[in-house]
């Protein structure tokens, strides 16, 4: 898929250095339990991968196409959380780029991408993002997309322990009613 200025593809073999250094930074990774070892980092690129191979949609590997950042720069796209939560079965839209290309508005545009994927091509009713309490920079991308939260919806997330900082998490959402409504905007010229 390509955008003003991304293209979101499939992984290539080149992407795993750079994908291991972006994860094994630990300001990108400040709301993750932890950074990841290239095994891990590489194991996560080859899950991806088989999954848009195997469905044709997942977490596309995002490439800037010109300028000072052209190249890849991390992922954005579509999973199902493996985990149960009160909002699973679920589509969540998600991220994680460099810091190098923070604050471009990238997150914002290869989202928007990933969700007009989901609700276009995939048929979903609603999309769901989620993110540890206190991550500013991913909620911030939340609300630009047009999804809402519910204090009331806020979670433990099941993968972590009883007292972990990140346990808490903030759930947004975003129905397809919502995602049509902007593409009308859109057309208007609003």
């Amino acid at each position: 898929m390509r955008t003003a200025r991304l293209l979101l593809r499939q992984w290539r073999e080149e992407d795993l250095e750079p994908f291991a250094h972006l994860n094994a930074d630990p300001e990108v990774m400040r709301h993750f339990p932890a950074p990841l070892d290239r095994a891990a980092s590489d194991a996560l690129a080859q899950r991806a991968r088989q999954h848009l191979d195997e469905h044709g949609w997942g977490l596309w590997a995002v490439e800037v196409l010109d300028g000072p950042h052209a190249g890849f720069v991390g992922f954005t796209g579509l999973a199902r959380p493996r985990f149960e939560a009160h909002f699973t079965p679920a589509i969540e839209v998600g991220w994680r780029l460099a810091r190098p290309v923070w604050g471009h508005g990238y997150a914002t545009e290869a989202a928007q991408a990933a969700v007009a994927f989901g609700f276009r091509e995939l048929g979903l009713e609603e999309i769901v993002s989620f993110t540890a309490v206190g991550n500013a920079r991913s909620t911030a991308v939340m609300r630009r997309l047009g999804m809402t939260t519910d204090p009331r919806e806020d979670f433990d997330h099941p993968a972590l322990p009883a007292g972990h900082p990140l346990r808490r998490h903030v759930l947004y959402r975003l129905p397809r009613s919502a995602e049509a409504r902007d593409d009308r905007s859109r057309d208007l010229g609003a």
